[in-house]
């Protein structure tokens, strides 16, 4: 589905709020290792199947690595051997900004921390997952912490 149809909605960077968390380069080069800082600030990606969190069963409640974020819980994560885990929905609503990516050749929907403004992955619609909402979340692992269920 092109990112301009896509039902969850997408904001443009005139449009996003601002974040509640505000670092510069520097002070986020200071707290996040290489890949974390490439992942997160530069929109890169982690290479397939290689994340802490692709095939992780653990319940609890994914965070932002960056800010601590609360993003997704693990009652939303699926299986959908993509290489990334896999989300149908964030913990909220308002958790993530969905944003029109353009970027190698194809239109996407990006998905950014609300709070810090963080690259985390790209969501999916449509692909035919048995899922609620028939989105996939597809996210970095690097991007992620998880905070196990007590």
């Amino acid at each position: 589905m092109a990112a301009a149809t896509y039902r969850g909605g997408m904001t443009s960077h005139a449009t996003e709020p601002a974040p509640t968390v505000d670092k510069t380069d520097e002070q986020w080069r200071q707290q996040l290792n290489d890949e974390e800082f490439a992942v997160l600030r530069q929109a890169a990606t982690e290479r397939p199947f290689t994340g802490e969190y692709v095939d992780t069963e653990t319940e609890g409640v994914y965070q932002c690595r960056a800010c601590g974020a609360e993003l997704f819980r693990s009652d939303t994560k699926f299986g959908s051997h993509c290489g990334w885990p896999s989300f149908y929905a964030p913990s909220e609503s308002d958790a993530v900004i969905l944003r029109e990516d353009s970027t190698l050749g194809m239109t996407r929907v990006e998905v950014l921390c609300r709070a810090c403004h963080s690259h985390l992955g790209h969501v999916f619609h449509g692909e035919g997952y048995a899922t609620p909402t028939d989105d996939r979340y597809c996210i970095n692992s690097v991007s992620l912490t998880l905070e196990p269920k007590a």
